[in-house]
């Protein structure tokens, strides 16, 4: 008969690990200054643009588009009219939201034209290569910012103190950079395969991108937790990634719910956080109530990832000892 030592304990609690967070992030709340602080400054500070590095490329949209090899291709007056809104409303400091490791934002996605102040000052880009350039530096000022971030949030989250942001900078970098290389070795074929099918038939195009859908759900729940093992047991990248993915294997199922719940309440309160017009004050409510969402949701998932992690190694001990009492 089986001892009561040697049961199997429950794994974490999804709510119960969603609820600490909440109540981590409401007692530290200077924890969300950063993701407020980066949204008020893409919403009222200077915006960096590109229409006059663009603008003479859409000029010439209307015959390229005439061209017989697109002639599948919507109508040109359209395409024209898409790229126009987008450059109008494209803002370059908004790559400073990195991934895996970085600020979430509201206003990166948004991005807004008109504040309560006006129109915010715009500078331009003037050629390619100060545009490769600045996205440069707006990356790796992203990953060092969110480094910081999930540093913030990990150490009054878990309680951790007495850590320097040195001991941590260099293994967020090299994580952002793996994860920049998988997503290009992924991402570069799939918009070809797009692209291609998108000019025979936008039903194949939606298909398609579908299966990117899929595919990219896929590959990317397995490491989503690679930042986490960083800042909470300072292991390396790659260390930190094998980690991830053992963790989610043996939690499928849990690990799965709590990042069903993740995308569904962030992505929920992003949709009300949006709601108020970009020239209105009341966006502020918006700013504000994205930084406590999203902050609370990312110290749920060092909670989750800790308490997880904590369970499996009780778990791998005590399937051990049975293991061991049985051959005896």
């Amino acid at each position: 008969m089986e001892t009561e030592p040697n049961k199997i304990p429950p794994p974490p609690g999804l709510i119960r690990s969603l609820a600490s967070g909440f109540n981590a992030v409401a007692t530290h709340i200077l924890v969300i200054a950063l993701p407020l602080l980066l949204d008020l400054f893409l919403w009222l500070g200077p915006h960096l643009r590109l229409k006059q590095l663009l603008q003479p490329f859409i000029d010439r949209l209307p015959d390229l588009l005439a061209s017989p090899l697109v002639a599948n291709m919507p109508d040109p007056q359209t395409v024209v009219q898409a790229w126009t809104d987008f450059i109008s409303r494209f803002n370059l400091f908004g790559v400073v939201r990195t991934f895996p490791i970085g600020i979430s934002t509201l206003m990166s996605l948004q991005m807004p034209i008109q504040t309560p102040l006006g129109t915010p000052p715009d500078l331009e880009v003037g050629s390619i290569f100060s545009l490769a350039a600045c996205w440069m530096l707006l990356i790796v000022l992203g990953w060092l910012l969110g480094g910081l971030y999930y540093l913030w949030v990990s150490t009054v989250t878990l309680n951790l103190g007495g850590r320097s942001p040195w001991q941590f900078l260099g293994q967020t970098v090299l994580l952002s950079i793996i994860w920049t290389a998988l997503l290009f070795i992924v991402g570069l074929p799939a918009f070809v395969v797009f692209s291609i099918m998108a000019a025979i038939n936008p039903i194949l195009a939606e298909v398609a991108l579908f299966v990117f859908a899929v595919l990219a759900l896929w590959l990317v729940m397995p490491i989503f937790f690679s930042p986490h093992g960083i800042f909470t047991y300072q292991q390396n990248a790659f260390h930190a990634i094998l980690n991830s993915l053992r963790m989610v294997r043996f939690t499928l199922p849990n690990t799965g719910l709590f990042l069903l719940a993740f995308l569904l309440i962030g992505q929920g309160f992003d949709f009300l956080w949006r709601t108020p017009l970009e020239n209105s004050w009341l966006t502020l409510v918006g700013i504000a109530g994205h930084a406590f969402i999203s902050t609370a949701l990312l110290a749920a998932s060092f909670i989750y990832y800790r308490d997880m992690n904590a369970w499996l190694k009780v778990v791998f001990e005590r399937l051990k000892t049975q293991a061991t009492s049985a051959r005896l």
